[in-house]
């Protein structure tokens, strides 16, 4: 081998499937202008109370509902309150709600499933027949006997739409898993005495990451949609809290009157969620070495 031939050899170096899914990631303009959204609307929310034009509780009776000005950029509502302050607000419990929920989704889905595919038969048949009951009840009906019985709070919705959002997580972890537990690093593992619970947590886990981060990119908009949807109806949010949902509920009733109370929130909150989507989207090709076309 010539002094060329071992130096360009010494240059090569090999490439992980998360280094080719992350190269891919960023040829996709539209995964790649959601990031950046999203990234600026968590900062945003992170940093409201010290980057918000006005406190959260001011308000001014007399200007009442006003369009957008130089003083509010956004206008205010009828009670005189800065809408693009009540915006930010907003923006911290919707994300909070679609991230916070979404992890319990997550933990409860990824290990039922993993537990019910690396078990298989009659646990396996159990764990998952109680999925399809539970997929048959009406999850409003449930989520509103949770809110009567223990009350309204924001802890509670997180975990009342995480209960409901981590069946299909289960159903996903499950088929991957039961693709996975016969291949030759399972067995080995099983050989070495490792007990079931290393075995999924060590090998079969973080084996279908790919699969869990592209359907928790999706579950998150499909979130605040479901809270947007509870506060409409008055089951999410209570005042003087507030979120996305609940002030476009607020400007559903005064449209008429004042669009720019449902105009603002409404699209604040569609951003979002196309930038999530196309998140999800992108990072589903990424991973997906199919679909490179390289």
């Amino acid at each position: 081998m010539t002094a060329n031939q071992t130096l360009r050899a010494d240059t090569i170096q090999g490439r992980s499937l998360w280094q080719d899914a992350i190269t891919r990631l960023r040829k996709n303009h539209l995964a790649m202008a959601g990031l950046v959204i999203l990234i600026i609307m968590v900062v945003v929310a992170l940093l409201t109370p010290w980057i918000a034009p006005y406190s959260y509780e001011v308000q001014d009776l007399d200007l009442g509902a006003s369009p957008p000005s130089a003083a509010h950029w956004l206008g205010t509502d009828t009670f005189g309150r800065d809408l693009l302050t009540r915006v930010m607000y907003g923006g911290r419990v919707s994300l909070a709600v679609g991230f916070i929920a979404t992890t319990v989704a997550l933990v409860i889905g990824v290990f039922w499933g993993a537990i019910a595919g690396y078990a298989g038969g009659r646990t396996d048949a159990f764990m998952m027949r109680l999925v399809d009951i539970l997929y048959a009840l009406p999850f409003m009906i449930f989520i509103i006997l949770l809110m009567v019985v223990f009350g309204r709070s924001i802890l509670l919705l997180f975990l009342a739409i995480g209960c409901v959002e981590w069946l299909t997580m289960a159903r996903i972890v499950r088929g991957q898993v039961l693709s996975l537990r016969q291949q030759e690093f399972v067995e080995a593992a099983v050989a070495m005495g490792l007990s079931p619970l290393t075995i999924i947590i060590r090998h079969i886990i973080p084996n279908i990451l790919g699969p869990i981060i592209v359907y928790v990119t999706l579950t998150i908009p499909s979130v605040m949609l479901l809270e947007a949807f509870l506060s409409f109806l008055g089951l999410g949010i209570q005042p003087p809290q507030s979120s996305w949902g609940l002030l476009i509920s607020y400007g559903v009733e005064t449209m008429e009157e004042y669009p720019w109370l449902l105009l603002y929130p409404g699209l604040v909150l569609s951003v979002t969620l196309f930038s999530l989507n196309f998140l999800g989207d992108g990072l589903r090709d990424a991973l997906d070495p199919k679909t490179s076309k390289d």
